[in-house]
């Protein structure tokens, strides 16, 4: 039923997705910051409030506690949002314990290696970059501004790659995973803030809602998605010799020709690219191949500011920006781009 797939999508959950468990959900990890925004709103609405809402018709109004549901929730995946780093979570959104004092961890802590590649959430402007540019947030960050009154941070940077002002597009590189500020180990912080800077929303919860995995995993595309991820679709497609357009839009046409695929391949025709699809739908890549799926690898590797040209030849250029986009988000450097590789790409 409708409204049992909306409150599930206020929840965080999704159809097949991970238990919170496995993605690191309980004990927080002590090597992180303390960071406790001053006037920040915390809390949430009740179960209660959401069915009432449901039940009338009516879309849940966004308040700052939480991402905007409408009765359209689906349409929400529509491949404007994507994961801002790659990494284990080793601590979530709410309050924790460290050192002996309970204070409120406004984002979600996404761990890996100094240096691993930190990507803009989604297309925006940035609007603040420095050294604790948030009230209560530590060390470099970074702030976007995505319209609407919403905005995303990034802390604990190691180094920056966009200036303050410029517009940056979703999965672009804009800064560096680092420990500045008042950590004990690398990370990055990441924060969804609703109704102004500082007004915090549950991270993982707006990403999940939106078809993204926070910390890297295989998205979740519905019709009527746009952006480089479709294209990336619509290539591969094409490779396994499907007549399609590839213009980013999975309109009628794409979604008619995905569903098509799905069915002829055993998997559910709903015409959504998951986790279910893009692991039958992707090829294990290396250099000396050519084709339309070398030309998927090369826009979703565009799509993370490699600066590619998309001529499906997996030479030696291709080749190298493999390894460097492998390097950035502490994968394997072999050149080769199997399923960890495709995932990365796509998230």
């Amino acid at each position: 039923m409708l409204w049992q797939v909306a409150v599930a999508r206020w929840e965080g959950r999704d159809d097949g997705a991970v238990s919170a468990a496995a993605h690191g959900e309980g004990t927080p990890d002590m090597r992180t910051d303390t960071d406790h925004p001053a006037g920040s709103e915390h809390g949430g609405l009740s179960r209660r409030t959401v069915l009432l809402g449901l039940s009338g018709g009516l879309a849940l109004v966004g308040t700052g506690l939480g991402p905007v549901l409408s009765a359209s929730a689906a349409t929400l995946l529509n491949g404007r949002w994507c994961s801002p780093a790659r990494g284990r979570l080793s601590s979530a959104y709410g309050w924790r314990t460290l050192n002996g004092v309970r204070a409120w961890h406004a984002g979600w802590d996404v761990a890996n290696p100094i240096g691993t590649a930190v990507y803009a959430a989604a297309a925006g402007t940035v609007v603040r970059r420095g050294w604790n540019v948030v009230g209560g947030r530590t060390g470099n960050g970074i702030v976007v501004s995505h319209g609407s009154g919403v905005y995303t941070y990034y802390g604990h940077l190691n180094a920056f790659r966009v200036g303050n002002g410029a517009s940056v597009s979703a999965g672009q590189r804009i800064a560096d995973m680092g420990a500045t500020g008042n950590v004990t180990g690398p990370h990055l912080h990441f924060e969804v803030q609703i109704g102004g800077i500082g007004k915090d929303v549950n991270p993982r919860t707006h990403l999940t809602n939106r078809g993204a995995v926070l910390g890297g995993g295989w998205p979740t595309l519905d019709p009527e998605a746009r952006g480089q991820r479709v294209k990336a679709m619509q290539f591969l497609l094409r490779q396994r010799g499907r007549s399609i357009t590839v213009d980013g839009y999975h309109g009628s046409q794409s979604t008619a020709t995905l569903k098509a695929w799905q069915r002829a391949v055993k998997l559910v025709g709903d015409g959504q690219a998951g986790p279910k699809t893009w692991p039958v739908l992707d090829y294990v890549l290396r250099q000396g191949h050519g084709g339309d799926h070398v030309r998927a690898l090369q826009t979703l590797l565009n799509k993370h500011s490699a600066g590619l040209l998309v001529d499906g030849d997996f030479g030696g250029v291709t080749n190298t920006a493999v390894k460097s986009f492998q390097g950035l988000n502490n994968l394997v450097k072999d050149g080769e781009a199997g399923p960890i590789t495709w995932q990365a790409a796509l998230s």
